[in-house]
C-alpha cells in the first residue's frame, strides 16, 4: 500500500493531482525527515458558498432537461469514474481526492430558487436535481439542502427529475409522493452493480446495492415513478450485470431504465486508470483497450450524441443488449413526461390576489 493510499482509505480517488488551471503540479515524496506514513487521512470538510442564482441552464442534445440543480460541489460518495470530478478545478482544488473530501454546500438553494420560480418571466420546464453530484450524498442527511429544495418545487408544483445513488431519497416521501400523484416527479436510482463488494470498491461511500433496490421498492409502492439507470457501463467491470439489474429492478417496481458508458474527461483519465491499476491490475488493460475501441480509440470522445453511449461494435452490443433486456421485461413501454400546466406562483408579501 503506498503512503497515499494508506491516507486515502476509504475513499475512491488515489490520487491527488492539481488541476488542470494550476501553474504548478504537485506530487508527495519521501524527504528522510518525516514518514509519508504519519500523514493524516483525508478527512471531510465542508465549505459554504452563497452563489447568486441557483438554476443551472444547458443545450446538450445528450441529457432531457435543460436546467438543473446542485445544491453541493463535490461528490462523499468517491466514484473514480465520476464525470464531474473536473469541476473541482475550478475552485483550484483537486479533481482526485480533494473532490470527495472538500465539499461545498449552498444553504442559500432553496431562497435563490423560490425568488427564480416568482419571476414573471420565469417558463416551467422539469429540472434535474443531481445531475452533477449526488443530492443525496452523506452531507445532506445534516444539511438538508436537498430538502429544502423540494419543499420549495412542491409549493410552486413545480416537477423535479431525480437522480441518485443514495437510498436517503426515502427520507423525502412525504413530498415526493403528493408530488407523483400530480405528476411532477420521478426518480432514477443508479445500480452499477448487484455485487456489494465491486460495488463498494468503485463507490465507497454510496448506498449498497441492496438499500438501493429497497429504495426503488419503497417509492414505487409510495406511487412515485421509479428508473433504474445503469451507468456507468466499465467493459469488463460490470458489463455482465446489465441483464441481472434491469431484472431486479424492475422486480423492485421500475418503470424505466437507461444506461450511460464510462466517460473519461480531463482529468477522471488519470484518476479512473490509477484506480483501475491499484483495484484491477489483472484486467486494466482490457478495460483501457475496450474504453478505446468505443470512443474511435480515444480514451474519451466528447462529441455530441456518441459520448453516452460510444461507438463500435463493442458499444453496440451494449446497447442492443440494454435494448432487449428492456424490451423482454417491459421497461420503458411508458416513458413518463413530468406536467408542467399545475405550476403556479403562491401569492408574494404585499402582492394583490388575483380574483380568478
Amino acid at each position: 500500500m503506498t503512503a497515499l493510499s494508506a491516507q486515502s482509505r476509504g475513499r475512491g480517488a488515489t490520487v491527488n493531482m492539481s488541476g488542470r488551471f494550476e501553474n504548478f503540479s504537485r506530487s508527495l515524496f519521501d524527504d528522510g525527515w518525516e514518514g509519508l506514513e504519519d500523514l493524516p487521512f483525508f478527512r471531510t470538510e465542508v465549505f459554504e458558498e452563497k452563489p447568486k442564482t441557483i438554476i443551472t441552464k444547458n443545450d446538450s442534445p445528450d441529457v432531457g432537461f435543460d436546467r438543473s440543480i446542485n445544491p453541493y460541489r463535490g461528490c462523499e460518495h468517491g466514484c473514480s469514474y465520476c464525470y464531474a470530478r473536473p469541476a473541482h478545478a475550478y475552485m483550484g482544488l483537486s479533481p482526485g481526492l480533494d473532490f470527495e473530501s472538500k465539499l461545498f454546500a449552498k444553504p442559500n438553494a432553496a431562497q435563490l430558487l423560490r425568488a427564480e420560480l416568482s419571476a414573471k418571466s420565469y417558463v416551467p420546464k422539469t429540472i434535474a436535481l443531481g445531475a452533477n453530484t449526488d443530492a443525496y450524498q452523506p452531507i445532506e442527511r445534516e444539511r438538508r439542502i436537498t430538502r429544502g429544495i423540494l419543499e420549495v418545487l412542491s409549493e410552486f408544483n413545480h416537477p423535479v427529475g431525480i437522480v441518485t445513488k443514495s437510498a436517503l431519497v426515502t427520507r423525502d416521501i412525504d413530498i415526493l409522493a403528493p408530488m407523483a400523484k400530480k405528476g411532477l416527479v420521478k426518480v432514477a436510482i443508479s445500480v452499477t452493480s448487484l455485487d456489494p463488494k465491486l460495488a463498494r470498491a468503485m463507490e465507497p461511500r454510496a448506498s449498497t446495492p441492496m438499500k438501493r433496490l429497497a429504495a426503488i421498492e419503497q417509492l414505487s409502492a409510495a406511487g412515485i415513478p421509479c428508473v433504474v439507470m445503469v451507468a456507468p457501463i466499465v467493459p469488463a467491470v460490470n458489463d455482465s450485470e446489465i441483464e441481472a439489474i434491469l431484472k431486479t429492478a424492475k422486480t423492485a417496481g421500475a418503470q424505466e431504465a437507461g444506461y450511460v458508458m464510462l466517460r473519461l474527461p480531463h482529468e477522471v483519465k488519470e484518476v479512473f486508470k490509477d484506480w483501475l491499476q491499484a483495484t484491477m491490475p489483472d484486467r486494466a488493460a482490457k478495460v483501457m483497450s475496450l474504453v478505446k475501441s468505443s470512443s474511435g480509440g480515444k480514451e474519451y470522445d466528447p462529441a455530441f450524441g456518441i459520448r453516452q453511449t460510444g461507438t463500435g461494435p463493442y458499444a453496440w452490443t451494449i446497447g442492443r443488449r440494454f435494448e432487449l433486456a428492456c424490451q423482454r421485461l417491459g421497461l420503458n413501454r411508458r416513458k413518463l413526461k413530468l406536467a408542467t400546466d399545475h405550476f403556479r406562483r403562491p401569492p408574494q408579501p404585499g402582492e394583490q390576489l388575483s380574483l380568478l
